[in-house]
C-alpha cells in the first residue's frame, strides 16, 4: 500500500507540474526526441550548433498500459499451465531527468516508477554525455570534438541497433509492436563509450565492468566486457535512407555473476504470465518475468555479433537482425551457439505518418546446456495510431512456437498466441 501511495503521489506531482513544464519544456542539444519524432533515430544526433544558455532541467516520462488476451499450451503432462484471461496488465511508468549541465555536456537519468518485475520505483541507470570540452577551456580540442562523443555512466550499453527499437518498460513509442525481440539484447552496466562521427560513418568502442548489479564484493571472477560498433547511415536526396551497422560484445569471464546481455532487462517481458505453470509437486516453473524471451545462459564467457540493416523509402521501412552468440556456462568445456534472425516491414501513412501497419518474423535457434538443439519462432502483426506526437495506440497479434525442447521442459511443444492492445504516452 505504501508503494502505491508513493507512486500516486509522484504522479499527482507531475500532473500539477505539467502547466509549468509546458511553458519551459524544450529539447536539448544532441538529444533523441522522446515522442514520435524520435522514431528511426538511433544514436542521439551529433550537432555542433549550441543552444546552451545556462543549466536547464528537462523533466520527462512515459506511461503505458496494456489489455492482454493471450492463450498458451504445451504437451508436458507433468506441468499445469497457469490459466490466462483477457484483462489489463499492471500500468508501467518511467520518469526521465535530462539536464544541460554545460555547453556540450548533458546528463540523463531514467527511473522505473513501476514495472512488471518491480512494483516499487528504482533507478534503471544514467550517464553523462560529453560532446564538447569547453569546460576545460573554451574551444579546447574543438576540431576533434566536432566529431567525437564520450558517454560515461551506469547505462544502457550500445550493442546493436535493436535496443533503439525496443520498449524500455513504459517507453513504448519507438517500438511499432508490443513485444520486444526473442533474444532481447539489453543490459545496463557501468562503462564508457567513445564515438566518432564523420558524415554518414560512425564508430564506437567501449568497455563495461561486466556487472549488472554493482558491488565491490567478489572473488575476482568477473572481468570487463568490451563492445564496439561500426556503421554507415545515409539519407539520400530522393528520400531513400540506408543504414547498416555491425556490433560486437565480448565478455571474457563472468563465471561468478553471469552474462546479462540477454538477461539485463529487469522491467519484465511484454507478454505477462505466458508459459508459466506448476509441476506435480506444486512448485512454480517457467521463465518468470522473462517469459517469452530466449536466454543463452552463458555464465563463463560470451561473444556476440549483431548486424542490422535499415532501409526506408517514403512510408515504407525495413529493419533486420542477424545475430550470433557463442559461449559457455559453468563447468562447460565447449562453446554453445545461438543464432537470431528477425525481419520487420512497416508502412507509415496518413498526415504526418500518424498511422502504421507492420509485420515482424523473429526466430532463434540454439543449443541448450542439456544438449538439445531448439528453435523458437515468433510472428507478430501490428498496427498503430499516433493520436498526437506524444500519444500512441497500438494493437498486436502474436503467435510464438517452441520446438524441439525436451519432454521434461515447460516449453515442450509449447505455444502462446493472441491479441494485445497498448496505450503509450511519452514526453
Amino acid at each position: 500500500m505504501k508503494t502505491i501511495t508513493q507512486i500516486l503521489s509522484l504522479a499527482l506531482f507531475l500532473l500539477m507540474a505539467l502547466p509549468t513544464m509546458a511553458q519551459t519544456q524544450r529539447d536539448l542539444d544532441n538529444f533523441r526526441y522522446r515522442d514520435q519524432r524520435g522514431i528511426n533515430q538511433f544514436e542521439a544526433p551529433k550537432d555542433t550548433v549550441s543552444t546552451f544558455d545556462g543549466l536547464h532541467v528537462r523533466v520527462g516520462g512515459a506511461s503505458t498500459i496494456q489489455f492482454q488476451d493471450l492463450s498458451h499450451e504445451n504437451s508436458n503432462s507433468a506441468i499445469t499451465l497457469q490459466d490466462l484471461e483477457g484483462n489489463f496488465n499492471l500500468a508501467t511508468a518511467n520518469l526521465d531527468l535530462d539536464v544541460a549541465l554545460y555547453d556540450g555536456v548533458r546528463m540523463h537519468l531514467r527511473t522505473y516508477l513501476s514495472s512488471q518485475h518491480h512494483t516499487e520505483a528504482y533507478v534503471k541507470g544514467g550517464y553523462i554525455q560529453i560532446d564538447k570540452l569547453d569546460f576545460v577551456s573554451e574551444g579546447f580540442a574543438e576540431g576533434l570534438m566536432d566529431h567525437m562523443r564520450i558517454k560515461i555512466g551506469h547505462m544502457e550499453n550500445n550493442y546493436g541497433d535493436a535496443h533503439f527499437r525496443r520498449t524500455d518498460n513504459a517507453m513504448a513509442v519507438y517500438n511499432p509492436f508490443v513485444g520486444n525481440y526473442l533474444m532481447d539484447s539489453f543490459t545496463t552496466e557501468v562503462g564508457v563509450e567513445a564515438y566518432y562521427f564523420s558524415g554518414p560513418w560512425l564508430g564506437m568502442v567501449g568497455f563495461t565492468n561486466g556487472k549488472l548489479n554493482q558491488s565491490t564484493a567478489g572473488d575476482g571472477s568477473t572481468s570487463p566486457s568490451w563492445l564496439a560498433k561500426f556503421g554507415y547511415d545515409n539519407q539520400a536526396e530522393d528520400g531513400l535512407r540506408f543504414r547498416l551497422t555491425g556490433s560486437l560484445f565480448h565478455s571474457p569471464s563472468n563465471y561468478g555473476r553471469g552474462n546479462y546481455l540477454y538477461n539485463g532487462d529487469r522491467a519484465g517481458t511484454r507478454y505477462y504470465n505466458v508459459m508459466q505453470g506448476t509441476n506435480l509437486d506444486g512448485d512454480d516453473v517457467g521463465d518468470g518475468f522473462r517469459a517469452g524471451r530466449i536466454a543463452t545462459s552463458f555464465r563463463n564467457e560470451m561473444t556476440s555479433l549483431m548486424f542490422n540493416p535499415f532501409l526506408k523509402y517514403g512510408g515504407l521501412e525495413f529493419f533486420g537482425i542477424f545475430e550470433t552468440s557463442s559461449g559457455r556456462d559453468r563447468n562447460e568445456s565447449d562453446d554453445r551457439n545461438y543464432t537470431q534472425l528477425s525481419g520487420e516491414l512497416i508502412y507509415r501513412f496518413g498526415g504526418n505518418d500518424d498511422l502504421f501497419i507492420g509485420t515482424r518474423y523473429n526466430t532463434v535457434s540454439g543449443e541448450l546446456k542439456s544438449g538439445e538443439d531448439i528453435n523458437v519462432n515468433r510472428f507478430q502483426l501490428g498496427a498503430g495510431w499516433f493520436m498526437t506526437k506524444n500519444i500512441l495506440m497500438k494493437a498486436e497479434y502474436v503467435n510464438q512456437d517452441y520446438k524441439d525442447y525436451p519432454s521434461s521442459d515447460i516449453h515442450y511443444e509449447g505455444n502462446f498466441k493472441g491479441f494485445t492492445l497498448e496505450a503509450a504516452i511519452s514526453f
